[in-house]
């Protein structure tokens, strides 16, 4: 967890923090003659050594490691509390609160790591500043607090420092409370922000290069309007693809509605693929918009030019569960 919050992270108070635990431990163990007995490894006459599990060979990001960190350390010092009980009982209540104390690190060092798990979002924000009525970090605050469970950063004009401090600063709004965050077009900041993702379109860097620059770490996503695209994306690398435009939208003025009837070919064609239908949806047609079989839609204007950006994102976000419940119900 140290390292992944020094290397990755670049984190200097979660640094200190897990540092400081790894000294108190060692000055525990000078009071303690039979903590060295109890770390020693005996790895040929282990019999745990032949046991294992499935899972402890697969990761599938950088958050599965620290969680995984997280679980083994902790468990760890569970072990060391108890033996203390026995050998050095005024020791005991310390390695305790050390574990407490770890407890909240290993969950802030997890919160922070991008996940590359693959995801269903049932409702993706654009954050795009122009549009905004209010300060932008205001909105994705709204929005998160509204119940969107993504963010996409859409900036077309920013230079790439600016672009980077201001994926950090949508991610730290985001990710404590569990919500993704993706950059749009620009593979090389969300690698430099340690973002959840990227989304590219038809005319930015293909899908299968985006893939060899971000890895396994984080979610690609790509524009698709027919079914042939959306395949070689997916084949390409795609985690998930946008589907659209559902409506006319501002945001791409020249592109062409789809047909309602198409975007639900798109839709039988997926095969479990995550997937957001964009363009012009709001809380007018969303019903309209989630009949074609869409799970999930990305917007933008109806958040960030609403006057009310929370109540904005709440109705939307009532509005799709309300369907799926409903499709749930007559499955």
């Amino acid at each position: 967890m140290e390292d992944l919050a020094r290397f990755i992270l670049d984190d200097q108070d979660l640094v200190a923090s897990l540092k400081q635990i790894r000294h108190e431990l060692t000055s525990i163990s000078i009071d303690w003659p039979g903590l060295s007995l109890v770390l020693s490894r005996d790895t040929a006459g282990d019999v745990g050594t032949s046991i294992t599990t499935e899972g402890e060979s697969k990761r599938s990001c950088l958050r599965d490691v620290a969680a995984a960190a997280g679980r083994r350390s902790t468990e760890a010092l569970r072990s060391l509390e108890e033996l203390a009980k026995v050998d050095i009982p005024n020791r005991s209540s310390t390695i305790e609160q050390m574990r407490y104390r770890l407890y909240d690190l290993a969950g802030s060092v997890e919160r922070s790591l991008p996940s590359a798990r693959s995801t269903q979002w049932n409702l993706c924000v654009l954050i795009t500043e122009a549009i905004c009525l209010h300060d932008w970090r205001e909105v994705a605050r709204a929005a998160v607090a509204g119940g969107a469970d993504c963010l996409q950063l859409r900036e077309k004009s920013h230079g790439v420092g600016e672009l980077v401090d201001r994926s950090r600063e949508l991610i730290s709004i985001a990710r404590p409370h569990g919500v993704d965050v993706i950059i749009n077009d620009r593979a090389d900041v969300a690698v430099a922000a340690h973002a959840d993702g990227v989304h590219v379109g038809s005319e930015d860097l293909p899908v299968a290069d985006v893939r060899a620059v971000v890895g396994d770490r984080m979610h690609v996503g790509a524009t698709v309007r027919n079914v042939q695209a959306m395949h070689r994306a997916i084949e390409n690398g795609a985690s998930y693809v946008g589907i659209g435009p559902m409506y006319q939208t501002g945001t791409k003025p020249h592109l062409e509605s789809a047909d309602s009837s198409v975007i639900n070919e798109l839709m039988n064609h997926l095969d479990g693929t995550p997937h957001l239908v964009i363009g012009g949806i709001n809380s007018s047609n969303i019903t309209e918009t989630l009949s074609t079989g869409a799970r999930g839609v990305a917007v933008c204007n109806d958040v960030c030019a609403s006057d009310d950006p929370e109540q904005a994102t709440r109705t939307l976000v009532h509005s799709i569960q309300s369907q799926l419940s409903q499709t749930l119900d007559h499955a």
